[in-house]
């Protein structure tokens, strides 16, 4: 593991009492806890994590659901779930984080997103030497993948793994029902100006896939693409998904989904945070698509 560097820590004037905190050595484990991450990148403990920070509101709730939400010591804004997410500290949002008041907290474990964190802030911890364990979510069995990671990490493995487990068996059972089921064109709307949506490879599009739902943009090569009102309206989907309120949609009625009353709402935290919430937000859209069968 890189060591942590004395001269850039004194550099963000934190308390030589804190400084001297986090250069403490742990006690030595009977073996050390090795993990990759998504960079391919091989995180090593020599004990369990005791202080935990989550910089993105999908990593808080992973943390919670491998049994190790008592060790986090601070999260980004916006971090909801569960409940106990709302009363610890924030150290700034997913785009920013505080990086004072994160090193405040003297983590020896930080979860990050590497899609969403800013790059400067994950080498400023890097080079500070804090392990730092990145996701990049790219595919539905990812889930169950970072919960057996987060839960080596934290000493939670038992609680991990049957999250895992019990992800991995809800997941399979929604493949099995559907895997025969006759297409229907669904649009998901993420927002609505502009109007954005995702394609076949995000997480969500392979959410649409396993339900037998057609996403006409599939194929595009962004992950959430804006897509033209037009391109919309000759592609004519049967069902329309929205994040949040779909009365948006009323202006068009010449959509067979608007003339059909096929428009439906769905909590995008349920859809849009990679979780084990996934599970229950990707039943809920088979539910919506078997009914228009």
């Amino acid at each position: 593991m890189v060591a942590l560097d004395w001269a850039a820590l004194v550099s963000v004037r934190l308390n030589p009492l804190v400084l001297l905190a986090l250069l403490l050595p742990c006690a030595a484990a009977s073996g050390p806890l090795r993990v990759t991450d998504d960079r391919g990148r091989e995180i090593v403990l020599s004990q369990p994590a005791q202080r935990i920070v989550a910089l993105a509101p999908n990593l808080t709730e992973l943390v919670f659901a491998a049994g190790a939400g008592e060790l986090l010591v601070g999260v980004s804004a916006y971090s909801d779930y569960p409940a106990a997410a709302r009363k610890l500290p924030r150290v700034g949002d997913y785009g920013k984080a505080d990086r004072e008041r994160l090193l405040q907290f003297r983590p020896d474990l930080v979860i990050a997103w590497g899609g969403g964190n800013a790059a400067g802030d994950l080498a400023f911890l890097e080079n500070l030497g804090i392990p730092l364990y990145i996701t990049e979510a790219h595919h539905l069995d990812d889930i169950p993948r970072h919960l057996e990671a987060i839960g080596r990490l934290a000493g939670t493995a038992p609680q991990a793994q049957f999250a895992a487990a019990t992800f991995r068996r809800e997941l399979r059972e929604i493949r099995g029902r559907y895997a025969a089921a006759r297409p229907v064109s669904v649009f998901y709307q993420i927002w609505h100006r502009p109007l954005m949506t995702v394609n076949g490879r995000h997480l969500l599009g392979e959410a649409i896939s396993l339900c037998g739902g057609a996403n006409p943009y599939a194929a595009l090569a962004a992950l959430t693409p804006v897509v033209s009102e037009e391109s919309l309206l000759a592609t004519n989907p049967a069902v329309i998904v929205a994040n949040g309120s779909a009365d948006y949609w009323q202006r068009y009625p010449q959509l067979d989904a608007v003339r059909n009353h096929r428009l439906y709402a769905i909590d995008p935290d349920l859809l849009l945070r990679a979780t084990p919430r996934l599970v229950e937000g990707t039943r809920q859209l088979c539910e919506v698509l078997e009914k228009v069968r």
